[in-house]
Parts: structure tokens; sequence; C-alpha cells
């Protein structure tokens, strides 16, 4: 078997041939019904890559012997595909356009890691792809990519490249965080403040809390309304669905800042807040009050005309109480709506948005924390603190996506020792990645259909730039990306040694992506940051 057919993700089935289709000046493009947008994104990434000028195709026939054909073929499943190479040609079919966009993805891979690069290295070179037949299929519809651009602001082209890794690996949920206490990035034009004021911080921590350094410099960035446009319109292109996140109650110290009638002015000088310079747990949490829930409802209304996506996220993490049970309003609402306690009373909270955003044909989606007191009816549960959260939303009826922290938080370090750059938790391995399994065993065949499918998470906090990113979130998502897709044995029983010898054919890819993925035998000199204190702990995460 050739390097270009080491695929990731492992596809479902790989027939081999014995000959080859090449592509030449003469080969066509035909894009049937329905996949003329997956047509466009092949002959746009091919033509750059290669040089060949891949003309229409006005039928099907026309991609017979040397060309491309792209069509439907309604017996197959949503995002299934069907890749035939033969004397016939290259002919993908998919069950819906995303489908054929999965299949053109692994027509890529097929013709070798330099496709992937924005310019012909060479325009005499020979492009073939082998003759073999694939069928696949992914093993779950949410296959997610959180990132989080709060902590540390990516700019949009930054975004856009993140997009198009997650497609060249077959993800298709990007979950956008997009608020938190150290930044607020999206423009809502009822409320200039958030970015006038929420959008920068004046300096920003160097490394892990507990860590001396200071970067002096500010710190910010947002997204336009027409930003995130574009971002959702490309990810369109790409079959992901975009679904933003803004945090309530906890991490909201920046729109405090920007509006202190958010806070619980009763408590402290909420005018005395800046956009927050550090990391951590925050204490300072929004009020429970109308006027809360009237300004989030105006900042979800404009939200909701920019993401048409079904689910929206709404934080519910980490929300400290303390400033709650000193607050004579926050306590006054608890005796007014009957609540036990606070954790009940970020519950009404949740459940405020979960029937707002229901009555508007949305479902709200909340970390495993809105669990606490009573679970909104519509709520889809991120289950993160483990699998514990999501065992119990699952078996109370509730979707959940899996991303336990133990497995799938990609700024944990990723081997032991001191060259690993500003190390958080414990060790993450490529390995421990691969080996992770969404379904927890304690649930039902009924139950284990709640599981919706699984998330990788990128928290930024000691990721200043896109190099950082790049290091901690690669080769880890691809791991991350065939257990999202392809129907893999018990963790246990996995050929991790099949992944690795398949990811040496796939680290060119990376390459020529320009992705700063961390190589497998450690970093290099200038992705290190020696003196920069991070928070590595020993020993096996628990509940891993």
């Amino acid at each position: 078997m050739t390097s270009e057919t080491e695929l990731i993700p492992r596809p479902g089935s790989v027939a081999a041939g014995s000959g080859e289709v090449r592509l030449t000046k003469r080969s066509k493009l035909y894009a049937g019904d329905a996949t003329e947008g997956v047509g466009n994104w092949l002959r746009a990434v091919l033509q750059q890559a290669t040089g060949l000028p891949l003309h229409e195709g006005r039928e099907l026939d026309d991609a017979c012997d040397d060309g491309i054909g792209l069509q439907l073929d309604p017996t197959l499943g949503p995002e299934e595909y069907r890749l035939v190479s033969d004397s016939n040609g290259v002919f993908i079919e998919g069950g819906s356009a995303a489908g054929v966009f999965w299949g053109a993805q692994t027509l890529r891979q097929l013709l070798g890691p330099d496709a992937y690069r924005r310019a012909p290295l060479d325009r005499d070179r020979t492009w073939a792809v082998p003759h073999l037949t694939i069928q696949d299929s992914p093993r779950f519809h949410w296959r997610g990519l959180m990132l989080d651009v709060a902590r540390h602001f990516m700019p949009k082209e930054g975004v856009l490249r993140y997009l198009d890794l997650m497609a060249a690996h077959k993800l298709n949920v990007f979950h956008f965080h997009l608020t938190d206490d150290q930044g607020w990035r999206v423009q809502i034009k009822r409320y200039p403040k958030l970015t006038e004021i929420g959008s920068w911080r004046a300096r920003t921590k160097f490394g892990h809390r507990a860590s001396p350094l200071w970067d002096d410099r500010p710190h910010g960035g947002y997204y336009t309304q027409d930003d995130i446009r574009e971002i959702v319109a490309y990810a369109a292109e790409r079959h992901i669905t975009v679904v933003p996140e803004i945090d309530v109650p906890g991490h909201s110290q920046a729109a405090i800042a920007a509006y202190p009638e958010l806070g619980n002015t009763d408590v402290i000088d909420t005018n005395s807040l800046s956009v927050w310079d550090n990391w951590g747990i925050n204490p300072n949490v929004l009020a429970p009050t109308d006027i809360t829930l009237r300004f989030y409802e105006g900042v979800f209304e404009e939200l909701l005309e920019l993401f048409p996506s079904e689910f929206i996220h709404v934080g519910g993490d980490e929300c400290l109480k303390d400033q709650w049970k000193q607050s004579v309003t926050a306590q006054a609402r608890i005796a007014e709506l009957g609540l036990a306690d606070e954790d009940e009373l970020q519950s009404w909270f949740i459940g405020h948005f979960d029937k707002w955003l229901s009555a508007r044909g949305r479902r709200l989606v909340g970390w495993d924390e809105i669990l606490e007191g009573g679970l909104a009816e519509g709520a889809v549960v991120s289950s993160w603190r483990g699998y514990e959260g999501g065992i119990t939303a699952a078996r109370a009826g509730h979707d959940v996506v899996m991303c336990p922290e133990q497995h799938v938080y990609l700024d944990w370090r990723q081997a032991p020792g001191e060259d690993e750059p500003v190390p958080i938790a414990h060790v993450r391995t490529l390995e421990d990645v691969y080996r992770f399994e969404p379904v927890p065993e304690q649930l039902s065949e009924a139950e284990a259909r709640h599981v919706l499918g699984a998330q990788a998470n990128v928290w930024t906090e000691v990721m200043e730039d896109h190099a950082r990113v790049d290091y901690q979130t690669f080769p880890r998502l691809a791991a991350f990306a065939e257990v999202a897709w392809s129907a893999l044995p018990a963790p246990a029983e996995r050929d991790f040694a099949d992944f690795e010898r398949r990811m040496t054919a796939h680290y060119p890819r990376l390459d020529a992506l320009g992705v700063a993925y961390r190589p497998p035998t450690g970093p290099l000199p200038w992705q290190r940051r020696p003196g920069v204190l991070g928070r590595p702990k020993d020993g096996p995460p628990p509940h891993a």
C-alpha cells in the first residue's frame, strides 16, 4: 500500500485495484445536481495545487477515463460516500452533498501531500489516483472542535484556516467560544461597549496564573457581524456547523466591565471592574435580575441572525455562587421563585434561556454544570468533567456531547519533561487521545443513542498565537478525528501502531498545510517556552 492510501481518519472499507487514474490537462470535473458547491471547492483546491485546469464537465461521461465525477446516491446515508477509482475515472457518490464533500477530502489525501499546497511545485509532474473502492461513513453526527478565542484572540484568517483543517479531518462542528472574563469577541450592535470596552485587556498573564510573568501589551480583537457571516458561510461551504458560545452566568467579567449594571452591584463596585488579565475561575458573575435577562435576550437576538445553527451554547460552567450568597437581590430572587439554593438559581437562569431559545426553534447547549439544581427541559449537555455528567443526562433522556477533559482537552500537556511548553495538567499523549471512547459502557443501547458525538476542546490561556494553538492541537486532533469518524474497536483493542504508521504519511500533509504540530520526537527548539510556568500534574488523570 502506498503512502497516499494511508488515510486518516481510517475509512470503513478499502478494496485495492491494480492500476491508477492519471489526471491530465484534458481531465474534466463533473458535478451533478446538488454537488455543484463541492465541485467548485474541489476544482479550486486542485487547480491551486496541481496547475491543471480541470474544466467543467457537462455530463457524467465527461469524467470518464481521466476525470472526476461527483453525484448523489439516495441509497447512501446522509454523510456516507463511495469513492471508486478505476479505468472509467474517479467517481464519488454521497448520500448528500456533505457525503460527497467527505469523499472529496479522501480524494485529496489519495493525491498525496502536495495536493494540499497553494501552488504547484512542478507543473510537469504526474497526478495519479490508485485504482480502489472506498466505502465510508461516520460513526457520530457531532464531530466537534471547540476553539477558545476569548482568552487569546485569533484573527478571522486564522479561524478560516482552522475550518479548513477541520474539513481535512472530516470534523463538522465548530464550537466557537466567543466570550469570557478575558474578552468579548463578537460585535453586538445594540450594545457597542461589549466590543469598545470588553474586547481588549490592558495586559496578559504569560503562562499559568502562578507565573510571575506578564505581557504588558494590550491584547484584544473582535469579529464584526460581517466577519461572523463570512466565517459561517465559509464553514457551510465545508459542511461544518458553527455553534457559538456566549458564556452565562459565570465567565462574564468582560461583559460586566462594559456594562456594570449586569453584575452584583449590591456586593461589589462593578464600576471598578476591567476586562480580566489573569486566568482561573472568576468570582464576578452576572446578577440574576430582569435587567440581565433582557440584556442577554438582546445579545441572543442578534446572535440568532448571524448563526443558523440549531444549537446555541450558553456556557453555564464554573459559576461561583459567593456573590449570590451575599447579594440581597439574588436572595430575594431565590425567595420569590421558591428555590432551594443558589444552584437552583443558576438552573432557573439557564432554564430561562432554554425556553427562550426553544421558542425560536433553537436548542440550548451547556457545560455539565447546568445539571446542578435541575436540568432545563430541552438542554443538551457538553460533558467535560469526565463521563458522569453525560451519563446522568443521557439516562434522563437528554442529548449529550462527550468532551471529557481527561481525554480530549488539548491544552493538557502531550508528554512529561521540562521541554513541553507551558505544561498544563496531566499528560495526554497521541495514543491516549486515540484510545478515547465517547460512549460510556454504563449506558444502555437506548441511552447511548443520546450521545450525539464527541468534541475536542482547545482552551487558549497559555496559547498566545496560532503556532502555539497548532502545537497543542496537532497531531492529537488527527487521532480524535479518527475516534469520532471511524468504527473502531474497544479502546484497548485499537491498533495504535497502525495509526502511527498512517501518521507518517499524514505529517507531510500537515507540513504542506503549514501546521506547526508537535513532532513525534518532541518540541522543536523554538516551540519550547523555558522558564514559563505551567501547572503540570503527575500520574494518570482521575476518572480517565
